[in-house]
């Protein structure tokens, strides 16, 4: 079954976070701090691995980007938010993170977003790009020993948002912002 349109649920999750220049602290997220943003949900298996750190890193180098855009990013794993803290204090990589660490000890997160391992006790390396009125319009779910890439999802989000705002206006492979898009159309069919 398709997560596309999905509204996700309400949810209450503690998180770790270090802003930028700032000491790290502990705070709470809801459902309802995502209405009218567009928000990335990347979940991972777990803190203290080995792919993770290096896709975790590799979104914070984007992070200004998405930010630019209003589009928050929210790491996610089944650890709680102690544990975001200490693997962030102890990794070089993950010590450059200034964008929220959700804390899911319960699952509740990974279940509801469909990513939830139950004999692991972890969640899949699943990505979700959620609109500002709280429906996934994007998804990918990867084998955990695969990492993703963050400028790629930044090309997914910019090509969600133009088409959110051009609703007749469609983007095709490889489009970034700035070049033609496709208006759909009974000429276009079979020709491109």
């Amino acid at each position: 079954m398709s997560l596309i349109n999905k509204e996700i649920s309400d949810f209450k999750v503690d998180a770790f976070q270090k802003k930028a220049g700032a000491q790290g602290e502990f705070t709470q997220y809801t459902k309802a701090d995502l209405k009218g943003k567009w928000s990335v949900f990347f979940f991972y298996p777990a803190d203290f691995t080995f792919v993770c750190p290096t896709e975790l890193a590799d979104l914070q180098d984007e992070y200004a980007e998405f930010q630019k855009l209003g589009c928050e990013i929210f790491g996610v794993s089944c650890d709680s938010h102690f544990v975001h803290k200490a693997w962030h204090e102890s990794s070089e990589l993950v010590g450059k993170i200034t964008y929220p660490m959700l804390a899911d000890p319960t699952a509740k997160l990974a279940r509801d977003f469909d990513v939830y391992i139950e004999d692991d006790g972890r969640a899949e390396r699943g990505t979700f790009v959620v609109n500002p009125e709280g429906k996934i319009v994007s998804y990918e779910v990867s084998a955990g020993n695969v990492g993703r890439n963050a400028k790629e999802l930044l090309r997914k989000v910019q090509a969600l948002q133009f088409v959110a705002e051009h609703g007749d206006e469609v983007c095709p492979a490889r489009w970034k912002p700035g070049e033609k898009t496709l208006k759909p159309s009974f000429d276009l069919v079979g020709k491109l």
